[in-house]
């Protein structure tokens, strides 16, 4: 089976969607649209035909193609079927446990709420499209769940193998990392992690995809049992959902 081609398209001021090519099958899917038109334009440069929309959740920076692309290509809109009513032109609802098919590719699906009550995630192969509950060094807003649904859902995303890339809604990461600095600034492999950062962020270029193993190093969400950031918040004794909370209630305030 030829592996999956992956395409970053930046929409908006800051947001990706991502074009999902299986040449095999002669499928191409686009994850998130949030606007038609970049995606149209990556769609011609390449010579794709698009025949799948994905979206990981209802917000409108995400869905806000879905429907002048599905008149122009006819394409199936994918998205979770707990938040059916407000995925604009959803075809297929899917859920965690039956997935999804991509040609001849089992697609898993994740069911990972807080930010939205229904956010799922997909994953291909060795890739995963997170949305916006698993950003480069950071995690959503907790629109419509609470710090401990969230963080249930960044556990299920940790269960991935290290080497999983790591495809998420927006470039937020240089906040996020200076973020990170303030609550684990002993964390050599996050320091490290920020040069790069500041790197490419400084040349414009994308700090997109990450890997769960990366993530686990230096996002300092899905490490409330580090003792630095336990000793930063002042919560050395509390429960990793506590120290958690915590972090998310900092970074909105940011």
């Amino acid at each position: 089976m030829t592996a999956l081609r992956i395409e970053l398209v930046a929409c908006l001021k800051d947001n990706y969607a991502y074009l999902v090519h299986d040449s095999d099958a002669g499928l191409t899917a686009i994850v998130d649209p949030s606007e038609p038109e970049p995606v149209r334009q990556a769609l011609a440069h390449r010579g794709w035909t698009l025949t799948h929309i994905l979206n990981t959740h209802h917000h409108f920076d995400h869905t806000g193609g879905n429907i002048p692309l599905k008149e122009q290509f006819g394409a199936k809109v994918v998205g979770p079927e707990k938040d059916r009513e407000r995925i604009p032109g959803i075809d297929t609802g899917v859920v965690e446990g039956e997935g999804w098919s991509f040609g001849a590719r089992r697609v898993p699906v994740l069911e990972i709420p807080a930010h939205t009550r229904a956010h799922i995630a997909f994953v291909f192969d060795d890739a995963v499209f997170t949305g916006d509950t698993l950003f480069a060094m950071g995690c959503g807003r907790l629109f419509e769940g609470t710090p401990a649904m969230m963080w249930a859902s960044l556990a299920k995303l940790m269960t991935l193998p290290d080497a999983t890339r790591v495809y998420c809604g927006h470039e937020y990461t240089q906040s996020n990392g200076r973020f990170a600095l303030t609550l684990e600034p002993g964390n050599a492999a996050l320091v490290s992690r920020m040069r790069e950062v500041d790197a490419a962020r400084a040349k414009s270029a994308p700090t997109i995809p990450s890997t769960i193993g990366l993530e686990k190093q230096t996002n300092p969400f899905l490490r409330p049992a580090s003792p630095e950031i336990r000793h930063s918040l002042g919560l050395i004794h509390a429960g990793d959902v506590d120290v958690f909370g915590e972090m998310r209630k900092r970074k909105d305030n940011f």
